[in-house]
């Protein structure tokens, strides 16, 4: 760091936090912390590996699952560094380049889970409206163009915003406000004009939020043709096929809106509530997909049992 004027200090590290008030047992609440993300990163590879492996799953809806479990992991990776440096060594400090390096991947794959939750939600729709027609709609072909597509427009979307942050002049203030980089959070801390980082950091949460309008508008879609089925036990049984993706939306919108209701509307709003939040928007989409799709789906719980079976041999 160095001098600019009598009262601005340029700075180059910034300073993360754990749990306030807490900070004396970091180390032990670093121990549930590596057990999570041990979970998600070993629950979403046998995840992938199971796929990748069973022929009897290459199928549209699984593919689209390996994406879901893909972007997790992303999410896990992209979190782990600091989340572990903070509670096991207390750690605080982190680079400027590379928190703007880690801001990138986390609101990436955030934005590619988003994504993906969506491309799965027009999967539900075409298979309970044309189920016969469905594996000649969502050809293996057609599923990678849809996923490539997605994940170069999720890194299309966030690219400027590291950029834009480079930008900026860092001035006195370097405490940040989660165990990880987050635009929004970096932009704050800002000396020098960062109104275009304000409103593209809230255009790509727009983009981002849009997605689950357009899941609830598939959802709107599939209550109308489900209705329209009339066998009852038909009914539950496509309704059945989309309960695991309806947990997945859950798992993951929930703490980013509550997160944001919080920020907007709270009046007296608890430190210790938005940090917790925060680290449960990371933590535990990657722990509790794999979990849910494991016991609501029977052929990935089916294949993942011989799997583990067969190793137990």
């Amino acid at each position: 760091m160095f001098l600019l004027n009598t009262s601005e200090i340029e700075v180059s590290t910034f300073l993360l936090i754990g749990i306030p008030g807490l900070e004396h047992a970091h180390i032990w609440i670093s121990i549930p912390i590596c057990l999570m993300y041990l979970t998600a990163i070993l629950g979403n590879c046998i995840i992938l590996f199971v796929i990748r492996t069973e022929h009897s799953l290459q199928e549209p809806m699984y593919y689209f699952l390996s994406m879901l479990a893909l972007s997790d992991l992303g999410l896990s990776f992209s979190s782990l560094p600091t989340m572990l440096r903070i509670f096991l060594f207390n750690n605080m400090g982190i680079s400027a380049d590379a928190c703007i390096a880690q801001e990138f991947f986390i609101h990436g794959f955030t934005d590619m889970e988003s994504s993906v939750l969506l491309i799965m939600s027009f999967d539900r729709f075409v298979a309970i409206r044309n189920p016969l027609r469905y594996s000649s709609i969502l050809t293996s072909f057609r599923v990678l163009q849809i996923g490539l597509a997605f994940a170069i427009k999720s890194i299309l979307l966030v690219l400027p915003l590291p950029f834009t942050l480079k930008r900026l002049r860092y001035c006195n203030k370097r405490l940040l406000s989660h165990s990880y980089c987050l635009h929004q959070d970096v932009m704050k801390l800002a000396c020098s004009d960062n109104r275009v980082n304000f409103y593209y950091g809230l255009f790509v949460a727009l983009c981002m939020m849009s997605d689950s309008v357009f899941i609830a508008i598939s959802y709107v879609f599939i209550l109308k043709t489900v209705l329209g089925i009339a066998s009852h036990g038909e009914r539950l049984k496509a309704l059945n096929t989309c309960v695991s993706h309806i947990c997945a939306v859950l798992i993951f919108y929930v703490p980013i809106i509550t997160l944001a209701t919080m920020h907007r509307f709270a009046m007296h709003k608890s430190p210790l509530a938005m940090i917790l939040i925060a680290d449960a928007f990371l933590l535990v989409p990657p722990l509790m997909n794999p979990i849910v799709y494991c016991v609501k789906t029977r052929q990935i719980r089916v294949k993942v049992l011989e799997k583990l079976a067969l190793k137990s041999k």
